[in-house]
């Protein structure tokens, strides 16, 4: 119990709740990505970074993420594509190519449907690619379903300490 509450003090994420970065721009998209989470029971701390300039800060943990404890690693990246700055291809890019940052699982959620970019994430290394439903009860099954799989069958790295 100590060791737990030392671990939140240290980066902020409870043990047994493995932190999710959320890299979007559209606060509609965030907002019901928040909203998808709880209704299916993901009760994962989040961070959100809304445009890739400010996602590789925080990955490569420079600028406002360069504090120690400021940016603590996620388990999983919820990666849109289309970002102001830096697109979402050149962060999952530079996170794949990381030595330290490449077994993080990259799951690209986005609107776009054009089989180059498609092709180009598997090629960068994105673990999965999710066309992002327009409607409100599809997006809730689509989270539900990346719950369900990647919080729940699959067996993440170990966050790191």
């Amino acid at each position: 119990m100590l060791d737990d509450r030392l671990a939140l003090e240290r980066t902020g994420v409870a043990p047994g709740r493995q932190l999710i970065l959320i890299v979007e721009d559209s606060d509609d998209d965030f907002f019901a990505m928040q909203r998808a989470f709880k209704k299916a029971g993901l009760m994962n701390p989040i961070h959100r970074c809304s445009n890739g300039d400010q996602a590789a800060d925080y990955l490569f943990r420079r600028g406002e993420f360069a504090a120690p404890d400021a940016a603590p690693r996620p388990a999983i990246i919820l990666l849109d594509l289309n970002l102001p700055g830096l697109d979402g291809r050149d962060v999952l890019h530079m996170v794949k190519s990381d030595q330290d940052l490449r077994r993080i699982p990259v799951i690209v959620l986005t609107t776009s449907s054009a089989p180059q970019d498609i092709e180009r994430c598997y090629a960068y290394g994105a673990n999965s690619y999710v066309h992002k439903p327009v409607d409100l009860e599809g997006f809730f099954q689509a989270i539900s379903r990346l719950k369900d799989f990647w919080f729940g069958i699959a067996v993440l790295p170990k966050e790191e300490r």
